[in-house]
């Protein structure tokens, strides 16, 4: 009785979550190699790194308001080695922008092209924008990052069940036979039924793919559910809720203007080197800026020594927008047991870990979800059809 109830509840939670999964899967294969096919679709808004000594973000910030005047920038990010992508809004009262980020020469400040996102893909500039927002929300904002986050969690919890299922129900007997029994359950048997072998890859496909599939469920609860994920983490570990996870304190906005970013440049390089000097490591380039005005913050992020990505950084300060002082220093490693396995939970879902060989699992990981998600259906419908009859 009790297998049949976790059958059960693994049956709806695959049947209710499959369409989300072979969306997350196959987008998220296409993202593993985001930066390679940003340049190939669109060279003109990513030509990749060349000759000169690059603005810093302040300047960049200020170049792209002075470009798009009823704008204000929020973001410059220099992860896109070769181009500075520069988010924007409106400003004050002028009507919505029709653009969400401008990409700029990071050498000349020279405007390469305006991308936005949560569109569909008309033309080439708006393909891998639209995907990393389908991947992200389903394209359709905060309500879709919401269900992403139930069926992240449910996909979590389903991992278990799934591999509770996998384990031959036997009552009694040696472990040789136990394992002698399981060991069918990791194999296809391709001269079988057209039915056995799409149940086989299901079971088999879930147990070879087993841990992967639970960190990409785990973190994705982080990224969209990260209240329970914090609970959770909390309960093991010594873990810090990181700032954009917080809710917005109204009390950080004050009346008077804050920081410009040419001040705010100077200070987050002026404190970042003091806290590598103080922690011991070394900065190795500047990769983004943020203005964070519902928190009354500016966010300055380096990549460092302490990063554990191939190519992305997360060695990053928080200082007050309005008196410049230091609010927050997040390292990627060593300062909470939780927060560094959190470092590497994400670097694992970004593929920005173990270069070239991982970016090619994580696709066929994306692939093997969508495979599971249709062999899962394919199931139950037979099944069904059976009962039926």
């Amino acid at each position: 009785m009790m297998r049949g109830f976790w059958l059960l509840l693994h049956r709806w939670i695959g049947l209710a979550a499959a369409t989300f999964l072979i969306v997350e899967g196959l987008t998220g294969a296409l993202l593993a190699f985001l930066p390679e096919l940003n340049h190939w679709l669109t060279p003109q808004l990513y030509p990749g790194p060349h000759a000169g000594v690059e603005l810093d973000m302040g300047t960049l910030a200020l170049r792209a308001e002075a470009l798009a005047p009823n704008g204000r920038a929020t973001t410059v990010y220099l992860g896109r080695i070769g181009t500075a992508r520069v988010g924007m809004e409106a400003r004050g009262d002028s009507a919505p922008l029709d653009f969400d980020y401008l990409c700029l020469d990071p050498v000349t400040g020279a405007e390469l092209g305006r991308l936005r996102w949560n569109e569909a893909p008309t033309s080439f500039e708006r393909v891998m924008p639209f995907v990393y927002s389908l991947h992200e929300t389903l394209a359709i904002g905060s309500f879709g990052e919401w269900i992403l986050g139930f069926v992240a969690l449910a996909w979590t919890i389903d991992c278990f069940i799934a591999f509770y299922l996998t384990l031959p129900a036997t009552k009694s007997g040696s472990a040789v036979r136990f394992f002698a029994r399981w060991r069918q359950a990791w194999s296809v048997k391709l001269r079988s039924s057209f039915f056995r072998i799409n149940f086989d890859i299901h079971r088999a496909g879930g147990l070879w793919l087993w841990a992967l599939l639970f960190v990409y469920a785990w973190s994705s609860v982080c990224f969209n559910m990260n209240s329970v994920y914090t609970s959770v983490t909390r309960l093991l570990l010594d873990y810090d809720r990181p700032v954009w996870a917080q809710p917005v304190d109204g009390a950080a906005r004050e009346a008077r203007a804050p920081i410009g970013w040419s001040d705010a440049q100077s200070i987050g390089a002026r404190l970042m080197e003091e806290q590598a000097r103080a922690h011991g490591f070394s900065i190795d380039r500047p990769l983004a800026l943020y203005a964070l005005r519902g928190k009354g913050l500016y966010e300055y992020r380096v990549r460092s020594s302490l990063d554990i990505g191939d190519r992305y950084g997360s060695t990053a300060l928080f200082f007050d927008a309005y008196s410049g002082e230091l609010r927050r220093l997040d390292l990627p490693v060593g300062q909470h047991v939780g927060n560094t396995l959190t470092t590497w939970l994400l670097a694992l879902h970004m593929a920005n870990v173990f270069g070239l060989p991982y970016r090619i699992l994580v696709v066929v990981l994306g692939l093997g979800i969508v495979a599971l998600s249709v062999t899962g259906v394919y199931i139950w419908w037979r099944k069904r059809a059976a009962r039926r009859v």
